[in-house]
């Protein structure tokens, strides 16, 4: 359990580089009590189990009649002393020698080697596991711990059992509630008591009584440790540090010296002098005088405070009205204080309130003239909801009809056995595939579809994000949206440079999804130009209601009375037909009759292909 003192003063001075570098504890000797005991730890368990005494040896040669056998009897009788036994490698140098000259030969090498005995060297690795099992937990014990002192029949502290551990751990602890008898004491007695898988019942391993004094320094904590410790050592934690009890020497206690009259060797020293005890008795008596002169004069002022105990007590009264008055002078002022502020208050409060009465009343005017003028703009509402479905019925119309006018202007037609292949006014146009085909018919397309888009996007009030410039095979295309392009301008007809000629379809194909998404429809695939501008004009031009009719204006606002918007605007023969004649004598040439007359059937189709050109003027 300890270290003897030689030990400890070799481990404790083995190297002055280490002394130097050791910490130092933080409490002083007498300072150590158990009330600074905050826990205490186990290491190294060995649990030895007691032995029994038995009645007789079990030893062969104490057994009595014991076989004595004649080699029995030689090997005692023989002189050699007996040599420990040699490892395989000892054995296998010594063979080597075999063969030297002047050396004799050794015995064969079967005859040296001895069996493995070690018990997990079993060829089966589930009984080695089993060894190693038995052999852990024969090591491991459950263990717990008592604490007592002189004085106290009951331990002070009894700790928790920490189960299965070789090295315990235990719960730390505060011994100031147990009082200052104990928590004053620096004696103790510790008491470790242990248990194995094998055992029933728990075995007092440990009874250590020691003086809280003669404990060693480990240090702050057991990381900068780093010694062995001997087994079943029971370790201290305090407030600065882990102690350990290493050695039984008590601490060393420097007595004061006593001072006598008399030297060691019995000779008389000399002392003080007649004059030096002359002035302490001198000393004593003026110390004597003093006590009876303060004596006298604390008499002396009490009587005199009890003759003018009046005096004292008018003297306090008005001490006393002195102070009330100041305090009630320091009160007026702050009550005066809070007063102002109060009428300033109420003040401020009596406008905002005559501010929001007069704005409530403007309110309530308002509110009153509103809720007169409520019925006429309930009127005005309904008449405002229909004037406006209608208006939107009637620009649904208008849209359906520009989109047949646009459609006739540049009509957009499948090419036989071709799937999703379309000409615009008779182009062929490609979906994004611009490999062998013809330039100028490519460009001409691309600048009718151009155009398309750039009308569709004034009719339906939709802003392209791609702005175009409809310059017809010239037409180009511009990108303000993207960044880190080094232009914006690109071409919608095949140049040198292919991919800016691609960008720009690109473009083109992007504000006709603008389009179709605008009007709430779903781009299969970007890259088909025409089938979604044919497919778009086609959901413009869905309805089952008759187209209406062209609103006066345009060129028709130059000949009031004398041309009609279409046939449905036509007004009576007789009030239309000096200008129809006039019109078609324009239309038809020189070739017509001179007194204005033609052939009914010509004149129609004049004024019906008229009427289409100037409505697609306009």
């Amino acid at each position: 359990m300890t270290l003897s003192a030689t030990a400890w003063r070799v481990w404790n001075n083995d190297d002055d580089a280490t002394a130097s570098r050791r910490e130092r504890p933080g409490l002083f000797l007498p300072n150590r009590k158990l009330r600074h005991l905050q826990g205490i730890s186990v290491r190294n368990l060995v649990v030895s189990p007691p032995t029994r005494p038995r009645g007789k040896t079990i030893d062969d040669e104490d057994v009595p009649n014991s076989l004595h056998t004649p080699l029995k009897s030689l090997a005692e009788e023989t002189d050699k002393p007996l040599h420990q036994s040699r490892s395989f490698t000892d054995l296998k140098s010594s063979a080597a020698g075999e063969g030297r000259p002047g050396r004799e030969q050794p015995p064969p090498l079967r005859q040296w080697h001895r069996r493995n005995t070690l018990p997990w060297n079993a060829p089966d690795p589930r009984t080695r596991q089993v060894k190693l099992e038995e052999i852990t937990s024969s090591r491991m014990a459950d263990t717990w711990f008592s604490i007592h002192c002189d004085g106290v029949d009951e331990p002070v502290y009894v700790s928790e059992v920490v189960d299965h551990a070789t090295n315990p751990s235990f719960r730390n602890f505060d011994l100031n509630m147990c009082g200052p008898l104990v928590s004053r004491m620096d004696q103790v007695t510790v008491r470790v008591w242990a248990r194995t898988a094998a055992m029933e019942e728990y075995l007092l391993l440990v009874e250590l009584q020691l003086c809280l004094q003669s404990l060693q320094f480990l240090g702050k904590s057991l990381d900068s440790f780093h010694q062995p410790l001997p087994s079943n050592s029971i370790l201290f934690h305090f407030a600065d540090g882990v102690y350990t009890n290493l050695t039984d020497i008590p601490p060393v206690v420097t007595p004061l010296p006593a001072r006598h009259p008399r030297s060691a060797d019995g000779a008389t020293v000399p002392t003080s002098s007649y004059d030096a005890l002359m002035r302490l008795a001198n000393l004593d008596e003026c110390i004597q005088d003093a006590l009876t002169t303060r004596d006298k004069l604390e008499s002396q002022i009490s009587s005199i405070l009890e003759q003018n105990q009046h005096a004292l007590a008018t003297t306090s009264d008005a001490s006393r009205a002195r102070d009330k008055l100041a305090l009630t002078k320091h009160a007026v002022t702050t009550e005066r204080k809070q007063l102002r502020a109060a009428a300033k208050r109420k003040e401020e409060m009596i406008v905002s309130i005559r501010a929001r009465r007069e704005a409530m009343e403007r309110g309530r005017q308002t509110q009153a003239k509103a809720r007169s003028h409520l019925p006429d703009a309930q009127v005005k509402l309904g008449s405002s909801v229909k004037l406006l479905e209608q208006n939107t019925d009637e620009g649904k119309g208008q849209i359906r009809r520009i989109a047949e006018d646009l459609l006739a202007i540049y009509p957009i037609e499948p090419i036989p056995d071709k799937p999703l292949a379309f000409t615009i006014a008779g182009l062929a146009l490609p979906n994004s595939n611009f490999t062998d085909v013809d330039r100028e018919a490519v460009a001409a397309a691309l600048g009718f579809t151009a155009h398309l888009v750039y009308l569709l996007s004034f009719y339906l009030s939709i802003p392209l994000p791609y702005p175009i410039n409809p310059y017809l095979s010239n037409t180009l295309i511009q990108d303000p949206v993207s960044a880190s392009l080094p232009q914006r301008t690109y071409p919608l007809y095949p140049v040198n440079v292919q991919y800016r000629f691609e960008y720009g379809v690109f473009l083109l194909n992007k504000n006709i999804e603008f389009l179709l998404n605008k009007q709430g429809l779903r781009v299969l695939d970007i890259r088909h130009t025409l089938p979604n501008l044919k497919y778009l004009l086609y959901v413009l031009t869905a309805g089952t209601s008759e187209i209406p009719s062209r609103k006066a204006g345009g060129i028709r606002g130059l000949l009031p009375g004398r041309l009609t918007p279409s046939l449905s605007r036509r007004g009576s023969e007789a009030s239309s037909m000096n200008g129809e004649v006039v019109l078609a004598r324009k239309v038809l040439g020189p070739a017509s009759k001179a007194n204005g007359e033609m052939a009914p059937d010509k004149g129609k189709r004049a004024m019906s292909s008229f009427a289409d050109a100037a409505s697609s003027v306009a």
